[in-house]
C-alpha cells in the first residue's frame, strides 16, 4: 500500500448485500472501486451492530486492493490483533473511543497495519494535532456514526480544510465517511480529502447480478471533482 494523493473511492459494504459480501466486494472492485471500507460497530460506541474480525477474514480473499477497516467500537485495543490478523490493510480507531489514543495507534502499527484516527462531527480537529506523526490516515466523519444513508454535515468541510493545513507534506490520507455523493464529493476534495467512503451512493440500483450501476455510480462521483 504505497501512498499517493490521487482521490480514491472506498465503497462501504454497510450498503452491500449482506448475504453476498464476497461477491459484492469483487463486483464493486471490478467496477472501479479503489478500496473496500468495512464499518465495524459494536452497539455500544455507536447505536448499531455490524461485523467482527471473522467477517473481515471471510471477505479478504475476495478483495484485491486495500481493505480499510473502521472500528467504531470501545474499547478498541483488545480487538486490534484480531482485525490485523483478518487481513486489514488499514485499521482506524476513534479519538473519542478511549483515553489512550496514542497507545492504540502504537498497537495498530505494532500489528503491522496502517493506522487511522477518526473524528466525530462534534470533535475539534485540534484533538489529533499531537497524534499526526503516529497516523497514516485521518477519517473525518461527515455524519454521526452508526447508520448509513445519513445527510452530509456541511460544517465538516472547514474541518477538512484545517486538517489539510495541519498535515502539511506528511504522507497522511484524509478520508471522508458519510453522505458522500456527486454533490458533496467536490466540496471535500477541494478542501483536501483524498479517500471518499461511499455506501448507498455506490451500491444503489445495482447488484452482483447487475453490477454495471456500481460503475456508473463510482464514475458519477469521480467526474464530480475531476
Amino acid at each position: 500500500m504505497t501512498f499517493d494523493r490521487n482521490v480514491k473511492i472506498a465503497p462501504s459494504i454497510l450498503a452491500a448485500d449482506f448475504a453476498n459480501f464476497g461477491a459484492e466486494c469483487a463486483a464493486v472492485e471490478a467496477q472501479g472501486a479503489d478500496w473496500i471500507h468495512v464499518d465495524v460497530m459494536d452497539g455500544h460506541f455507536v447505536p448499531n451492530i455490524t461485523f467482527g474480525p471473522d467477517t473481515c477474514k471471510a471477505i479478504r480473499p475476495h478483495i484485491k486492493g486495500v481493505m480499510d477497516v473502521h472500528l467504531m467500537i470501545a474499547p478498541v485495543d483488545p480487538y486490534i490483533e484480531a482485525f490485523a490478523a483478518s487481513g486489514a490493510d488499514v485499521i482506524t480507531a476513534h479519538v473519542e473511543a478511549g483515553a489512550h489514543t496514542h497507545r492504540t495507534l502504537q498497537a495498530i502499527r505494532g500489528a503491522g497495519v496502517k493506522a487511522g484516527i477518526a473524528l466525530n462531527p462534534g470533535t475539534p480537529v485540534e484533538s489529533v494535532d499531537y497524534l499526526l506523526d503516529m497516523v497514516d490516515l485521518v477519517c473525518v466523519m461527515t455524519v454521526n456514526p452508526g447508520f448509513g444513508g445519513q445527510k452530509f454535515i456541511h460544517s465538516q468541510v472547514e474541518k477538512v480544510r484545517k486538517l489539510r493545513a495541519m498535515i502539511g507534506d506528511r504522507p497522511i490520507h484524509i478520508e471522508i465517511d458519510g453522505g458522500v455523493t456527486p454533490e458533496t464529493a467536490p466540496l471535500v476534495v477541494e478542501a483536501g480529502a483524498d479517500v471518499l467512503v461511499a455506501g448507498s451512493a455506490v451500491f444503489k440500483g445495482g447488484s452482483v447480478a447487475n453490477p454495471a450501476p456500481y460503475g456508473e455510480n463510482i464514475r458519477a462521483i469521480r467526474s464530480s471533482f475531476a
